[in-house]
């Protein structure tokens, strides 16, 4: 598809388009799970020498993961009423451009955390791009059902950064950390493909609702929101197993509070099957994984 680029775009303009090509509102989720992750290994603040190089290295890997993405979605995107208006198939940003920017913004995040951080963290921030990129946006996403299942990978591995920020290796906390945002994608995904499934079917995309019905979809929300509670109860085995050195009372608590409404809200889904109700879902799944990595962070900082 050939795209007309439009000319004589102010600064201001121009700036606008490259900040959308970064997809802020998703970076910010991702960076907040590197920080709280950041925080838990540390067991409080971690050293600002840490905390900054590996905030802005995760910015820029997301945000350049996100130009790459929609520098190979730019068809896709274009056929999509929700996407129509990004930068790329509205004709504010050439696509050779918005590629070289996300190849930029990879690469200076790999400069920033090998020289500032350390270089697994660095090594784990380039796998995540490459997962989206590659794994997720070439192979996975046109291609299979199971697209988002396999693909949240790439939106854990910002936890793994931050874990190895702060430690210089991994271990069964991290990977716990990795199995709550990697359980927790699915069910927030498809809640938003079941509102926009008429725009994935007509690109193509084999999103959970296209290939398996809407119904179908709302079950598989239900059991993986049941899998991604019981997964969050983990890091307070600390309560009971004093070797697990995790998270204490406070988080268990605000984890089942949390867990049961998501459970309660995707449950509800399946009886009250409408657009609005999916919109429900989504929203509330967005504010869940906020509010339950919060929940991990104060468990840290506030002496309970």
């Amino acid at each position: 598809m050939e795209y007309s680029i439009k000319s004589g775009l102010a600064l201001k303009e121009v700036v606008r388009a490259y900040r959308e090509l970064l997809k802020l509102r998703i970076v910010t989720l991702l960076v907040f799970t590197t920080v709280t992750a950041m925080v838990v290994a540390a067991d409080g603040i971690p050293p600002l020498h840490l905390l900054l190089p590996t905030i802005l290295g995760g910015i820029l890997a997301a945000g350049g993961s996100s130009a790459m993405n929609q520098y190979l979605d730019r068809d896709m995107d274009a056929r999509m009423t929700r996407t129509s208006r990004r930068p790329i198939p509205s004709g504010r940003i050439a696509p050779v451009n918005a590629l070289l920017f996300g190849l930029a913004l990879v690469a200076w995040s790999v400069f920033i955390l090998g020289v500032f951080v350390n270089w697994l963290a660095a090594g784990l921030a380039f796998l995540g791009a490459v997962y989206y990129v590659v794994l997720y946006t070439i192979i996975l996403k046109r291609n299979t059902v199971v697209n988002i299942v396999i693909g949240g990978g790439a939106g854990a591995i910002p936890v793994l950064v931050g874990w190895a920020a702060v430690t210089g290796t991994l271990s069964l906390e991290a990977f716990i950390l990795f199995a709550i945002v990697f359980y927790w994608t699915p069910p927030h995904s498809w809640a938003l493909a079941i509102l926009v499934n008429k725009d994935y079917a007509a690109a193509s995309v084999p999103m959970m609702p296209v290939a398996r019905g809407e119904q179908a979809t709302r079950i598989q929300i239900l059991l993986y929101s049941i899998q991604l509670v019981l997964i969050t109860l983990l890091p307070g085995l600390s309560l009971f197993f004093p070797q697990v050195h995790m998270l204490g009372a406070f988080y268990l608590v605000c984890a089942l509070a949390l867990g049961f409404g998501m459970i309660y809200m995707s449950a509800v889904l399946i009886r009250v099957a409408s657009k609005p109700m999916a919109r429900n879902v989504y929203k509330y799944s967005s504010a869940y994984l906020a509010l339950l990595f919060l929940a991990m962070m104060l468990d840290r900082l506030l002496p309970f």
